[in-house]
């Protein structure tokens, strides 16, 4: 009788043994791939703690022995929030969308009218919006003359300019033509304040008188030359105020003063189009009402819809008619014609109520 085989030296055993190890082998590979050990783990939580800042969540404190990373934050140190207005990336301004027209707003009447339009329009401009206890300069240290156009400004405890000319922190920009009266200005600089008077007419590029107050051969226009343009090269000293203020380094206005000869309905445009406005404390303007303006179009009906639809475009802006006057000394004249007791310049003073 032939000898019986041991078991575990049979074909079927050693494939158990077999199938025994391959399973073993699977479940280790599949524990590690849920499971990962705390080594490559790290990279991920490194990156998650870094995240932590930029969602708002808190961030635990790091463990002995990881490298510690620190975050450079935009603003003051030590402030909760950012400033009023925080310097901006080189390169311009912040990136907004792109306005190429003012909203208009709808027709005063069912049909056009320039009756129903020049009264609504009339009404807007002679009727304060918000009162202002305070608007001259009696109390500021060298102003000695009265000036001869009312340009006022509002001094309330309330709004900020104030405080800036206290702290000798304000700054004037005056846009003009020819030979303006300047005392406006020369009360702003003895005031402490940082005076810029721009205009096209003066002999030198730019001219320091005293502390505070720069004369610059400059104009003020609602566009930049463009050089390959022939026509353009004879005003290569008009530039748009957002271009200046980037030129000069300059983040904000607390007041802007513009007697322009009819120009400031498309600088006024300008500024509100691209966002330059939002910059600006107060803003103290000669409007001329006697005929269009430099390049606005239209019949008088549409005109006057434009006007009227540039200052409501203020209003929205969080910008406040606070003085209004009508001068009387100047034709009454609207839009070339005798009519609705209207003179043909007014001065409008706006204090932006944000403005901090």
């Amino acid at each position: 009788m032939p000898k019986e085989r041991p078991l575990w030296r049979g074909p079927a055993f050693r494939l158990c043994l077999l199938s025994a190890a391959l399973f073993l082998c699977l479940q280790l590979g599949v524990r590690r791939s849920w499971c990962p050990e705390e080594k490559p783990r790290a990279p991920a939580a490194a990156a998650g703690r870094a995240l932590a800042p930029a969602l708002g969540t808190e961030q635990q404190p790091a463990a002995a022995g990881r490298r510690r990373v620190t975050y450079v934050r935009s603003g003051r140190r030590g402030s909760a929030a950012p400033g009023c207005c925080p310097l901006r990336p080189p390169g311009g301004r912040r990136r907004k969308t792109v306005r190429w027209h003012i909203e208009l707003q709808p027709w005063a009447s069912p049909t056009p009218s320039l009756n129903y339009e020049a009264l609504r329009f009339l009404k807007y401009i002679s009727t304060s919006q918000i009162s202002c206890e305070h608007m001259n300069l009696n109390s500021l240290r060298g102003y000695s003359e009265t000036a001869k156009k009312p340009w006022s400004i509002c001094l309330d405890e309330r709004f900020s300019l104030i405080h800036r000319i206290r702290s000798k922190q304000c700054r004037l920009y005056s846009l003009g033509l020819g030979n303006d009266d300047n005392q406006f200005e020369i009360s702003m600089a003895n005031s402490g304040c940082e005076v810029h008077r721009f205009d096209p007419s003066i002999k030198s590029a730019h001219i320091q008188e005293g502390r505070h107050l720069w004369y610059h051969r400059l104009s003020i226009d609602w566009r930049d030359p463009n050089p390959a343009i022939a026509a353009h090269k004879l005003h290569s000293n008009t530039k748009k105020l957002g271009t200046i203020l980037n030129e000069f380094g300059h983040q904000k206005i607390d007041v802007l003063k513009a007697d322009v000869e009819s120009a400031e309905w498309k600088i006024l445009e300008n500024l509100i189009l691209e966002d330059v406005v939002e910059q600006i404390g107060q803003l103290v303007f000669e409007v001329h009402i006697h005929w269009p303006g430099f390049e606005v179009s239209g019949n008088d009906s549409a005109v006057v819809r434009y006007w009227y639809s540039l200052l409501r475009e203020l209003e929205l802006k969080d910008f406040r008619l606070f003085h209004t006057y009508k001068d009387l000394s100047k034709p009454q004249m609207f839009l070339k014609k005798e009519a609705f007791n209207a003179s043909s310049c007014y001065t409008l003073s706006w204090v932006n109520t944000r403005w901090k």
